[in-house]
């Protein structure tokens, strides 16, 4: 059986990502260091193919929300825009709504629950995430080839744009 040539991937990659400041609420140290955390370790591992626009990377990424849309400016790495993809944000209302109330659960948890319940909830928290991993990788199928930890990352993004704290 013939496989298929595999493809080179090594400029397939994000090597920036900026956050639109006005799309960012106030947010405590907790949400910064989750950003700060998610854009490293997008950087650091990631899987970026911008589908059909013929663009070789590496990749920079700006992400913002504009009215009911969310915003992925992709751009070379020295600036050339790429591409613009504008996704509907109704999809993950609902998950980053769950996310944020088991997140809240969750930091409560912490404080006062058994080992064993903190492990349900998180259990839990990482289901959602996965959910709303699965629902970007679908929304950028046939625009943005990504991984699912690629995927996971930005999910973990996205849900920062909506903290209004």
């Amino acid at each position: 059986m013939n496989k298929p040539p595999e493809q080179d991937d090594s400029n397939n990659r994000i090597v920036g990502v900026t956050l639109d400041e006005e799309s960012i609420g106030r947010s405590g140290p907790d949400i910064e260091h989750e950003r700060a955390i998610a854009i490293y370790d997008l950087i650091e591992q990631n899987l970026f193919a911008p589908e059909g626009a013929g663009a070789a990377g590496p990749f920079t990424l700006h992400i913002g929300i504009t009215g009911n849309r969310l915003m992925f400016d992709i751009r070379r790495e020295d600036g050339t825009p790429v591409v613009a993809h504008l996704l509907s944000l109704t999809p993950f209302r609902r998950i980053v709504k769950d996310y944020f109330m088991i997140c809240d659960s969750y930091y409560q948890a912490i404080r006062t629950a058994t080992p064993d319940k903190i492990e349900a909830i998180d259990m839990g928290r990482r289901g959602i995430h996965d959910e709303g991993s699965r629902t970007l990788q679908e929304r950028l199928k046939g625009k943005v080839r990504v991984d699912f930890e690629t995927s996971r990352r930005l999910f973990t993004l996205i849900t920062v744009l909506h903290w209004k704290g």
